[in-house]
């Protein structure tokens, strides 16, 4: 039997983020995929500011970004593609450095994430081999796998297993964790196409608030859209995914005949949580671990911050930095935030698409009052998510600890020496700390002065200090909170 650090099962976007964290943190790492290749087709295709910092830090979103179509915000429209309201999002980068939404294609992520990982030799990919079983000693974690060609059974010996496997999560069988509903199930059409000429839409999502069938499209990147349709109670894809009948769903934005249908598919989008995201030193991570309606685009960015928030705490653990109890503060702190991003995503799917005709008529209605108000229209298009709650690593405390604590730090682009940097490189790849005047001392003792030239991060401080774990998020603030 042999030895690994850590074994990540699942070679998706979240499998392999967790799998280059992991490597940039000095851990080795074995990921098991159980197909012998890569998905060829789209599946998610929005990434916010957030997660491209979640990438940064894995070392690819430079890459990546010139792969996206950053995201010109949402209309709403009605069942005859009448404009009902319109929240736009600035397309440069914002407060996190990047665009506030971004479409992808997902292939396009995973060969930029694949490339990565077989440029790091701490990393070992194994395609083609799934995971039977998993058996736990004082030593660690004996993951038993087949291979899927030979039928050849080995086992290899881990310090810990991630599962970042999918919503079919063998993982998650395997260690007895259970899906709980947070909602109910929603039948879609999903549609993908691509088109030899632009098809002429807005760059941002169209939601189709149409009682009789609500729809959403918009374009990805190059030359590929996105289309889905919710299904009626009894219907199924193959009743239209025929060639009239989706001729007849396109229609409002484009002939059939105009376009190459890559994909339509039947896909139920499921609100749910496990309830156990751990067990020993096997744990959970992305749609293993929670799965989450398409309204706020938020299914793979919560996988994404899963990978991001596990690294650090795993790698501290296997370096004797910190004991196992760490690894309990994982669920503690990511749950709550997922199933509020959840909530937040089942409510806004109700109010876009539910209530029938009488619910078309309630939507205009606020809808004309929404945007007329600035500061309600924000909330449409805000890309930040929710603070994580108090706990072992967030300390609420005096005025500056419960404004900011929980929070994630803006990262404006800021001068060192009159070298422009992004903020999240210069913090370095321990804990930080940030004074109000700009001071940045890092885990390692050295100390760096920044500028802050657009005057973002002076805003946010407000005369406060802050410390900064390895995730970005601010564990603990103190000092002056001016109003």
């Amino acid at each position: 039997m042999s030895g690994v650090p850590v074994v990540v099962v699942g070679a998706g976007p979240v499998g392999l983020t967790a799998a280059l964290l992991l490597a940039r943190r000095g851990v080795g790492v074995l990921v098991l995929e159980r197909y012998a290749e890569p998905y060829v087709l789209p599946r998610a295709v929005h990434l916010d500011d957030e997660v491209f910092r979640v990438l940064q830090d894995a070392g690819v979103a430079d890459v990546l970004v010139a792969h996206t179509r950053p995201m010109a915000g949402l209309r709403l429209l009605d069942g005859t593609h009448r404009v009902l309201a319109e929240f736009r999002r600035d397309p440069a980068a914002g407060a996190n450095g990047w665009p506030q939404g971004s479409f992808v294609h997902q292939p396009d992520l995973e060969s930029v994430l694949a490339a990565a990982v077989a440029a790091e030799p701490g990393i070992e990919l194994r395609r083609g081999v799934e995971v039977t079983g998993l058996r736990q000693d004082d030593g660690g974690v004996a993951v038993i796998t087949r291979d899927r060609t030979t039928g050849e059974d080995r086992s290899v010996h881990a310090a810990a297993v991630v599962g970042c496997d999918g919503a079919g999560s063998t993982v998650r069988g395997l260690i007895g964790a259970r899906m709980r509903d947070l909602g109910r199930a929603d039948r879609w059409l999903v549609l993908d196409v691509r088109s030899d000429r632009p098809l002429g839409l807005w760059p941002g999502v169209h939601q189709v608030c149409d009682p009789r069938r609500a729809s959403t499209c918009m374009p990805v990147t190059g030359d590929r859209y996105r289309w889905e349709f919710r299904l009626l109670p009894g219907e199924t894809a193959a009743d239209l995914a025929g060639r009239a009948r989706l001729g007849e769903l396109l229609a409002p934005v484009v002939p059939v005949e105009g376009v190459e249908v890559l994909r339509a598919v039947e896909y139920t989008y499921r609100a749910q949580v496990a309830d156990r995201w751990r067990d020993g030193r096997v744990l959970l991570a992305g749609d293993a671990a929670h799965l989450s309606p398409p309204f706020v685009g938020q299914g793979l960015g919560l996988g994404l911050r899963d990978a991001h928030q596990l690294a650090w705490k795993l790698a501290a653990v296997l370096a004797g930095e910190a004991g196992d109890d760490l690894l309990d503060t994982y669920q503690a702190e990511r749950e709550p935030h997922a199933r509020a991003l959840i909530r937040v995503a089942l409510l806004l799917g109700a109010l876009m698409t539910g209530g029938g005709r009488g619910g078309a008529v309630v939507r205009r209605a606020v809808l004309a009052a929404v945007r007329r108000i600035p500061a309600v229209a924000r909330l449409a298009t805000d890309s930040r998510t929710p603070p994580l709650r108090r706990g072992l690593l967030v300390e609420r405390r005096g005025r500056a600890g419960r404004r900011l604590a929980g929070t994630l730090v803006p990262q404006p682009e800021v001068l060192v020496e009159g070298l422009p940097c992004r903020l999240d490189d210069v913090l370095g790849d321990g804990d930080a700390e940030l004074t109000a005047g700009l001071l940045v001392r890092r885990a390692d003792g050295t100390r760096v002065q920044v500028e802050d030239p657009s005057g973002t991060l002076t805003a946010w401080l407000r005369g406060a200090t802050v410390r900064i774990r390895r995730d970005r998020i601010v564990g603990s603030a103190r000092g002056t909170d001016r109003p």
